[in-house]
């Protein structure tokens, strides 16, 4: 929200009350408490009247500062909140002449004393942000209430990214972002998927402890701040620091939650009815035995809006004119290798043979003179399920597991963003709060029964909507985007945007959704969709099997598929990294090489994982540029050999581009094509980018039970490259890519088209060997 009117005067209707000096303060073992008047206090008559923030600073996490400031503290407290996990950690707490200063692991604050109100965060390199007078205010809007603000100080160049999935540009800076989930799709400003977590490029992040809509200018209103503002009378936010900005997001996610672990069948290619196409048994079974015949591997089926009767979305039962036998054929499809997903979402129809029972019972959100909150939208007389009664919970996950008892394996979890403020809830909830955070509610809810039924690790949800705590129950998709080329980059930048707000996965409907691609777009965005964590084809009112389009659509969706599925040893690993460290595995190209001026700006190209750098291509002449960083890279399909530091021109055919392996890579890659969980050890070969500087790289790969099965340490040297087990490992083979010949005293060198293979004993523990390779 804007309240000033340029930089001196504040618009009509609205008067601000700042912070000017600590006025009294109180520390303890692990907080400071100040009471800091809006103006100077001279005499002792000045302390009667006027505006007093009390402002409390502690720490939940080594590295993460909370500041709470308030205006008037008898508000009563309201719900919901956002679940953030506190270990209470040591600080230090200093005094000193002219300030107070709080410390939480390299993270500091300290508090100017006396009459010149300033607030600097910092950490061991300096500086990272601050605020000073004008900054932090109590601001009174005519009509309107109440709204606390603060302002952080931007430095020159320094870039702002995050804020969730946001379609608009990937760097934040002059931008007005409000948190407010909605139903917008994918070319606006709006987003499904709101959180009011930002990262800056200059070492640190913030978290607005707000489930509300916060408001934010990031450099709009006032060109050298980012403010987020509030209505009513306190505001809480939390400075995340780290040595990098992906030690920022694991603070971040250690203290909004790690992403869980799908599991590792989920990362298989997904086909869908689409959504208001025409379906049967018949239907399912020629897409399935058609892809099945093409030799794509295919490994979930899922079932759209139209499992259900028209109008009774949601009854949970299948619509019986269409499916007579779901359990029959739910069985006929699983033998055929499937896993199987349906479509659902948090209303219920008045049409549904549920509505009278959930009105009944108290199980939907109600408005504020006691009645069943309806609309005509999307299901006419829908009501929405309160997921803040247990007994709602308990009767939605009934219904599910009914379900699950079929076959289902997962749900879509669509829609939990139309949720309206006019209402109220069982547990008292203020609605307000309750708009962003009922995604939240929605996907546990569904999430956890999955986990209970299923299994640690064999849980996943296919979610549009999420708040701040969300990337616990993954995964999350784009939402509808349309079928262009536009569209597939606006899906790319709120991807990276999303993955460098805390989510670990991220997926997005391949060809578009919205009507139908060109068949050239539908294989470019094959290409990009199977370089993304999850790859999923769906559309609105056209069917995505890839002879809809073309024969060749057919050649490139089965080549993507099949490398993906061959990627599988490293992309798992990369994905039980994720749950462990929270840093997602679609990265932008600042979260590897912060320091990198290029990589900051860089919103068409990603890294897959720490080792892969994917560059889509988004023209119909497959033309490509894309940035290197230094270093000698490999491309992965090609094998050609490229030096960074630079940006790359290339044209590619539909069957290649930009996967790019970075200097010293190790990717483990495994011998099945057909099916993403196997057992990834079994004949894997370790794909190698030698670099002549003695560097070690440690290569784990993990089972589809996310337990260990192999781990290697690579030492490269001149000319040289040294293979340790750290483990007991399987025979495999050595690939050194790019590489014309090299000799072993241990196994046998095979020259390839890739390079030189080198085959490799069963090893145990502490087991080495030592290459030595030669390059022209």
């Amino acid at each position: 929200m804007k309240f000033a009117n340029g930089n001196w005067m504040l618009h009509e209707g609205i008067t601000g009350h700042y912070p000017a000096e600590v006025y009294r303060y109180q520390i303890d073992e692990k907080s400071i408490n100040l009471l800091v008047p809006t103006q100077p206090i001279t005499h002792r008559g000045m302390t009667l009247n006027g505006v007093v923030f009390n402002l409390e600073i502690s720490s939940p996490l080594p590295n993460v500062i909370k500041v709470k400031a308030y205006h008037h503290k008898g508000k009563v407290k309201k719900k919901p909140a956002f679940h953030l996990y506190d270990t209470n950690p040591q600080v230090v707490i200093e005094e000193k002449e002219k300030e107070i200063s709080l410390q939480s692991g390299d993270l500091k604050v300290s508090v100017t004393k006396g009459n010149q109100w300033k607030i600097v965060f910092s950490d061991k390199n300096g500086e990272l942000t601050h605020s000073a007078f004008r900054n932090m205010g109590y601001m009174e809007v005519d009509g309107e209430g109440a709204y606390v603000k603060e302002e952080l100080h931007l430095a020159v160049d320094e870039k702002v990214y995050g804020l969730g999935e946001r379609f608009t540009p990937l760097i934040k800076n002059g931008q007005v972002v409000d948190i407010w989930n909605e139903d917008g799709g994918t070319s606006s400003e709006q987003s499904y998927k709101n959180i009011p977590f930002y990262l800056s490029s200059k070492g640190y992040g913030v978290l607005v402890n707000h489930p509300e809509k916060v408001s934010l200018e990031v450099g709009s209103e006032k060109v050298t701040k980012v403010q987020f503002s509030v209505p009513g009378e306190q505001l809480e936010y939390l400075i995340i620091g780290g040595s990098h900005p992906q030690e920022v997001i694991k603070n971040y996610t250690s203290l909004t939650g790690k992403p869980a672990l799908p599991p590792a069948w989920s990362f298989g290619l997904w086909l869908t009815t689409s959504f208001t196409t025409d379906y049967d048994e018949k239907t399912v079974n020629t897409f399935v035995d058609g892809m099945i015949e093409r030799k794509i591997p295919l490994h979930t089926f899922h079932f759209d809006c139209f499992w259900m009767k028209g109008y009774n979305w949601c009854d949970f039962e299948w619509d019986d004119e269409v499916f007579p036998d779901p359990e029959g054929m739910l069985q006929r499809l699983k033998a055929k290798g499937l896993h199987i997903c349906v479509w659902i979402n948090p209303y219920i129809s008045q049409q549904s043979s549920l509505f009278d029972e959930a009105m009944t019972n108290g199980y939907l959100i109600k408005t504020k003179e006691g009645d069943v909150w309806q609309w005509d939208k999307w299901q006419p007389g829908m009501g929405i399920v309160d997921f803040t009664n247990p007994k709602a919970c308990s009767w939605y996950c009934e219904k599910l597991k009914a379900l699950m008892d079929m076959g289902v394996d997962s749900f879509k979890t669509d829609f939990g963003e139309r949720i309206p403020v006019n209402v109220q809830y069982y547990d008292g909830s203020d609605p307000y709060k309750m708009h962003n955070y009922y995604t939240y509610l929605y996907n546990k809810v569904v999430f956890d029964l999955l986990e209970q039924e299923r299994g640690k690790h064999q849980a996943l949800v296919f979610a549009r909507s999420a708040t701040v705590g969300g990337q616990q129950f993954p995964v999350h998709w784009g939402g509808d985007c349309s079928s262009n080329y536009e569209s597939m980059a606006e899906s790319l930048r709120g991807g990276l945007s999303l993955c460098m707000s805390g989510f670990g996965f991220w997926s997005h409907d391949i060809g578009g959704f919205e009507s139908t691609s060109t068949p050239d777009v539908y294989k470019r965005w094959a290409a990009f969709g199977l370089l993304s964590t999850h790859s999923r084809l769906h559309g609105s009112n056209s069917y995505r099997v890839p002879w809809a389009y073309d024969e060749e659509s057919v050649d490139v969706l089965r080549y993507f598929s099949q490398l993906k599925c061959s990627l599988m040893p490293y992309l798992y690993t990369q994905a039980v990294e994720t749950k462990d460290t929270g840093i997602p595995m679609m990265r932008s190209m600042f979260l590897n090489y912060p320091q990198n001026l290029s990589c900051q700006y860089l919103d068409k190209q990603y890294m897959l994982g720490d080792s892969l750098l994917i560059a889509p291509i988004f023209n119909e002449q497959g033309k490509v540029d894309y940035y290197l960083p230094e270093g000698k890279w490999i491309n992965f399909i090609t094998n050609e050999c490229i030096k960074g530091e630079g940006y790359i021109s290339e044209q590619h055919g539909y069957l290649s581009l930009p996967i790019m392996m970075k200097p010293g890579a190790v990717i483990p890659v495994g011998k099945n094509n057909q099916r993403p969980d196997y057992d990834y050890v079994d004949g894997i070969a370790y794909h190698l980018n030698c670099i002549n500087e003695v560097t070690t790289v440690n290569c784990k790969v993990y089972d589809v039970e996310a337990e260990l099965a192999s781990e290697i340490e690579v030492t490269y040297g001149e000319g040289t490259v040294t293979i340790t087990s750290l483990s007991n490992n399987k025979a495999y083979d050595i690939i050194l890519r790019g590489i014309d010949n090299a000799s072993s005293d241990i196994g046998v060198v095979t020259p390839t088209e890739l390079g030189v293979a080198i085959h490799m004993n069963e090893m145990v523990k502490g087991d080495s060997v030592t290459i030595k390779y030669f390059q022209n």
